[in-house]
């Protein structure tokens, strides 16, 4: 793999983290319920923790099992492909059905941490990530000899690697917007500024998968 494209996907692992903090559809705008309800703004900093922590959890969630599967070397394009489709798909439901998981709703609002897992896995954030961290792996440049050895440490170091820098990404831009509506801009900025993403949500997930299956082919 060329510095390039390395450094594109790494890219595309911050932007897509950037881009999960700032939907309100992962959680920021529950840290601010929880400083508003506390009546202090210190309360944001433990419920942004406890979102990244579900968050982060989602990702090696999805993350650790294609890990494995990359084992499976001489099937690695079909794994990329695969992964691909499988967003697609995600994408083409949540556009369709642009409805929310009832069982969410049910979540007591303290557990954060797990809500933040739940809606990862829910919305397809975690699925998001997929094509991009498989582009990353590039097994099939190793020799025969270290392929079998190294795989299994090397892809698990670095779905670790990545899950931890598209959390640190996700919290950075979710956290600002959170600080920055409940220092400054208000409630209202929800209502007036604010738009469904939903659409956009669904339609970005068809969009990774479409160039993970590009890229794979």
């Amino acid at each position: 793999m060329d510095l390039t494209t390395a450094a594109g996907l790494w890219l595309a692992v911050i932007l897509s983290g950037l881009y999960h903090g700032l939907n309100p559809g992962m959680g920021w705008p529950l840290a601010v319920s929880s400083a508003l309800f506390e009546r202090r703004r210190s309360a944001l900093w433990p419920a942004l923790g406890a979102l990244s922590v579900g968050h982060f959890a989602a990702m090696l969630g999805i993350l650790l099992p294609f890990s494995m599967m990359t084992l499976l070397i001489d099937y690695q394009r079909e794994i990329r492909i695969g992964a691909g489709i499988i967003v697609i798909a995600m994408g083409l439901y949540l556009a369709i059905t642009r409805s929310h998981p009832r069982f969410l709703a049910r979540i007591p609002p303290h557990r954060l941490a797990l809500w933040s897992f739940l809606v990862a896995l829910a919305h397809g954030a975690a699925l998001m990530l997929v094509p991009i961290y498989l582009g990353l792996c590039a097994l099939d440049e190793l020799d025969a000899g270290h392929r079998a050895a190294s795989a299994l440490m090397a892809t698990t170091a670095l779905a670790l690697g990545v899950a931890v820098l598209h959390t640190v990404a996700m919290i950075s831009s979710g956290g600002a917007l959170a600080y920055a509506v409940h220092r400054w801009l208000g409630l209202q900025f929800l209502s007036r500024s604010w738009f469904d993403l939903e659409l956009v949500w669904a339609l970005s997930l068809v969009v990774v998968g479409v160039v993970g299956v590009w890229t794979a082919l």
